[in-house]
């Protein structure tokens, strides 16, 4: 079994926050243009579908909440109660690579049916991205990079971290655009647990 140096938990949290400060701002500033239109994409949508798969769909099913609390019309690709997408829809994706054949089919039929598609990856050019009308890319390793230059984190972790606080900034974002208050927002959290 090859040795490697421990690191303590404490000291994990602190590599793990300072790659996600680093990446979330350098993707904030690299993407600006992207990032605008994106919330302008969601903010005009008739209905948001998300989809990503992994730890990438579980974290644009967080967004999905949050565009929920907005009031949006929000459902999660694959879900039972997710009703077609059409025309005035948008296909908000997550993909590293930007090459996830279930992603890729799912744009390209939403994008043949008049849906919009925004893209969140860490590939310059991929399939996903020549579908994409909007893409912001993350400046992190993707899945199979085992090289440590991007991040010391394991597989796409970083990534997903970043989709997650675009998912909150896009949210926060659009609630100032709305000029509600938290207390107007609250009810549309779950009640019945």
């Amino acid at each position: 079994m090859p040795t490697t140096a421990t690191i303590s938990p404490g000291a994990a949290i602190s590599l793990v926050a300072n790659e996600l400060l680093h990446a979330a701002e350098r993707t904030s500033v690299a993407n600006a243009r992207q990032l605008d239109q994106l919330a302008d994409l969601l903010d005009d949508a008739e209905r948001v579908f998300v989809y990503g798969a992994g730890r990438s769909g579980l974290a644009l099913r967080m967004t999905a909440m949050r565009l929920m609390h907005l009031g949006l019309d929000v459902h999660v690709v694959g879900d039972t109660t997710a009703p077609a997408i059409a025309a005035g829809d948008v296909l908000l994706t997550a993909s590293g690579s930007g090459t996830t054949e279930s992603i890729v089919r799912a744009a390209e039929r939403a994008a043949s049916l008049g849906a919009r598609v925004g893209l969140i990856t860490t590939a310059d050019s991929s399939p996903l991205a020549d579908i994409a009308d909007v893409r912001v890319r993350v400046p992190a390793a993707q899945k199979l990079d085992r090289s440590a230059e991007a991040s010391a984190q394991y597989a796409a972790s970083l990534f997903e971290q970043v989709v997650v606080v675009i998912g909150d900034g896009l949210f926060h974002a659009l609630w100032q655009r709305q000029g509600t208050s938290a207390d107007d927002l609250w009810p549309r959290h779950a009640n019945l647990e």
